[in-house]
Formats: structure tokens, C-alpha cells, sequence
């Protein structure tokens, strides 16, 4: 019974979190294969499901592309110690 009142939960936008939002499509999905629901109401759950998709693959291409950056990054190789002249009492 708790899953049929988290699919007929109000609709959540970008203002949750990933987990959240996955987990919503998650319960959005097994609530679509239930045989025993009214057209209307698997259409729109089949509707937020596809909004729900739809943001969870962009927040992964955000996430990807911030990888792809960090793991591409050209700053000083790992095997060289950082300069740290901001840091010594030497350099007042």
C-alpha cells in the first residue's frame, strides 16, 4: 500500500535529489506493470516517468563531462610535489 501512495505522489522536478528522482522511476515503473490500474493514471505515470528519465540522463551527462575533465586535467603530474611558498612563514 506505501507504493501506491508514493506513485500518486505529487510530481518532483529538479529539486530532488538523484537518488530520490531514481528511486521515483524505480517505483513509477513497477506501478506502470500492474494490470490492474486505469489507462489514465499508467499514461501518467508513463509521463512523469519519461520526464524523470529525461533529467536523470542530463544530471549523468553533467556528471560524466566533470569527470572527463578531472580525469583529463594537464596540471602538475602526480609525481611532483606541490609549491607551497604561500604557505612557508618565510615568504612574510
Amino acid at each position: 500500500m506505501a507504493k501506491k501512495a508514493q506513485a500518486a505522489a505529487p510530481k518532483s522536478g529538479n529539486t530532488k535529489s538523484f537518488e530520490d528522482r531514481l528511486s521515483r522511476l524505480e517505483t513509477l515503473g513497477e506501478h506502470i506493470r500492474k494490470t490492474d490500474i486505469p489507462l489514465d493514471e499508467a499514461l501518467k505515470a508513463f509521463e512523469e516517468g519519461i520526464r524523470l528519465a529525461r533529467s536523470l540522463e542530463t544530471d549523468l551527462e553533467k556528471i560524466e563531462n566533470r569527470i572527463e575533465v578531472l580525469m583529463n586535467s594537464t596540471e602538475a603530474p602526480v609525481s611532483e610535489s606541490p609549491e607551497l611558498e604561500l604557505f612557508n612563514s618565510d615568504a612574510e
